[in-house]
């Protein structure tokens, strides 16, 4: 079977009309057709049920595209890698960051790849864990930086970073001028509270609160950490965020959330069984050989 042959037979398939297909292929309607007889007598097979206006494919069709499908993608795949190798990595590599510790991780990889391939560009979208996945789904992004947790059975991960959740605060706030420099989750009973916006997030904060019989009086749901420091800086509410999304400046003050839960964990997440370009599985290889030179 020749890859040529294998890409007339994928186009049918896809197609299911033999006309339709040759349109495509830009060859006309008797040769296509013949190649696929040729192919059928090569397997000892029919792959179609040939019906009056359309085809059908028959189990070994089934088959025999599904298979195509990956030795086509494998040969486009090596003929791009081999390129690469020729004229030096290029291309772009699409990844997603949440917001807090992922834009400063993932700063230091783009640094050091770069300065291997310096061909490579990069295309970065954001957004929450959630969003980013959805992105990941949808093919828009192929990588990403999210938080715990995730789809284990979805997603391929190794861990990036860790960090505390915080209380963000107007530095007029009592909190702010009780003395504590770690603050307990009944220190923040009936306070109305600032948190993101993921759903994971939130009720892992209600968990807290249940732990002390309470219930979190949520004000606000945000995604951006940014615009949640800059309510809590007006004195609106208390935000619950990781360190990161602390501004420096007059009107706020941050203080730790005690207990040993109250950690976010970063984790740098692909898609499992799901092809990438090269230049991002040669991306993925670089980050870990960084985390295994750290340990």
């Amino acid at each position: 079977m020749e890859l040529r042959t294998l890409t007339y037979f994928v186009t049918v398939a896809e197609e299911l009309n033999i006309t339709k297909a040759a349109q495509i292929l830009h060859i006309s309607q008797p040769p296509l057709s013949a190649q696929i007889k040729n192919l059928e007598d090569e397997l000892g097979t029919p792959l179609f049920i040939r019906g009056k206006r359309h085809l059908t494919l028959t189990d070994a069709g089934q088959l025999l595209y599904q298979r195509a499908k990956d030795i086509l993608n494998l040969s486009e795949k090596a003929s791009s890698e081999i390129s690469a190798l020729s004229r030096g990595m290029s291309g772009t590599v699409s990844i997603g960051l949440v917001e807090g510790m992922a834009p400063d991780i993932a700063a230091e990889w783009f640094a050091g790849f770069l300065t291997e391939h310096p061909g490579v560009r990069f295309r970065i979208l954001d957004g929450n864990s959630d969003d980013l996945i959805e992105k990941m789904r949808g093919g828009l992004i192929g990588l990403a930086v999210i938080t715990s947790p995730y789809d284990q059975q979805l997603l391929n991960s190794f861990h990036v970073g860790q960090e505390k959740m915080v209380a963000l605060m107007n530095r007029s706030h009592p909190l702010a001028s009780c003395g504590k420099a770690v603050l307990d989750v009944e220190d923040l009973r009936d306070e109305p509270l600032i948190v993101p916006s993921r759903k994971a997030h939130i009720e892992e904060i209600r968990r807290w609160f249940r732990e002390i019989q309470a219930v979190p009086d949520i004000l606000c749901e945000m995604d951006n950490y940014l615009d949640a420091a800059a309510l809590a800086g007006r004195g609106i509410g208390i935000s619950i965020f990781p360190q990161t999304a602390y501004i420096m400046n007059d009107s706020l003050v941050s203080r730790e959330i005690s207990g040993p839960d109250k950690d976010v964990e970063y984790l740098f997440v692909w898609r499992k069984g799901h092809p990438l370009p090269t230049v991002e599985e040669r991306f993925i290889d670089y980050v870990k050989e960084l985390y295994r030179q750290e340990k």
